[in-house]
């Protein structure tokens, strides 16, 4: 095989040139060489000219396919009046609340003129920077009551220390603010120390100066009590 790609020899060359090869006759007997660029053809179906059914599939949030309209979304209908129902127990729980804020204003009014009065004949005994700072409190107690801050067994309590306050039972009274320390310290951290206050200072005044507390008050029933 390798003579075939030897021209044949000239007379005019010596006997040691060497040969001369052919590279037509390899490049004519040689093995067909493979093109790896090159892209194969496109699939059997493209010939035919018929694109390939897509699957049939359930989920509607797949994207259409091209020329083909994606199914209507079924939306809420809104209702037959046009206004929205609320849930049906927020109207009574609200009114609930409603009804127990106004019976309990009652004895927030009895509480605080009990208190009030106790503060105004301490004022007339006690530095004044005492007497503004049970001021004070005496608000954040009112303000609670009326925002609804205060639980059912707080205000219960604070009805029954009114009313020791009121008649001179002055242990008793401090019974009642030790307990609501103990048992309802976040409901009454903010204004208790103002009550805490006022109790110690108004058990020190003279009988004259607690007339006005005694008499003119009329006495604070429990509400377990009242008809």
């Amino acid at each position: 095989m390798e003579n075939v790609y030897v021209k044949p020899g000239n007379q005019e060359r010596g006997w040691n040139d060497p040969p001369q090869f052919s590279y037509s006759l390899q490049a004519t007997h040689g093995p067909p060489r493979k093109l790896l660029n090159k892209r194969p053809g496109p699939a059997s179906a493209s010939v035919s000219g018929v694109l390939p059914t897509p699957p049939n599939s359930s989920n509607a949030a797949a994207p259409p396919m091209c020329g083909v309209a994606p199914p209507p979304l079924t939306q809420a209908r809104p209702p037959a009046d046009g206004v929205a129902t609320p849930p049906p127990h927020a109207g009574p729980m609200k009114s609930q609340r409603g009804a127990s804020s106004s019976q309990s204003e009652p004895e927030l009014e009895t509480v605080m003129l009990v208190l009030n009065k106790a503060l105004d004949a301490c004022r007339r005994a006690v530095k004044d920077q005492v007497c503004n700072d049970v001021a004070k409190r005496l608000r954040l107690l009112e303000e609670s009551w009326r925002t609804d801050k205060l639980s059912l067994p707080v205000r219960r309590r604070m009805v029954l220390l009114a009313s020791d306050v009121q008649a001179g039972s002055w242990d008793s009274a401090d019974d009642l603010h030790r307990s609501l320390m103990v048992d309802h310290v976040t409901e009454v951290s903010q204004w208790m120390v103002g009550v805490k206050r006022l109790i110690a200072e108004t058990r020190q005044l003279s009988p004259e100066l607690l007339e006005p507390l005694h008499s003119v008050v009329p006495p604070v029933q429990d509400p377990d009590q009242q008809s």
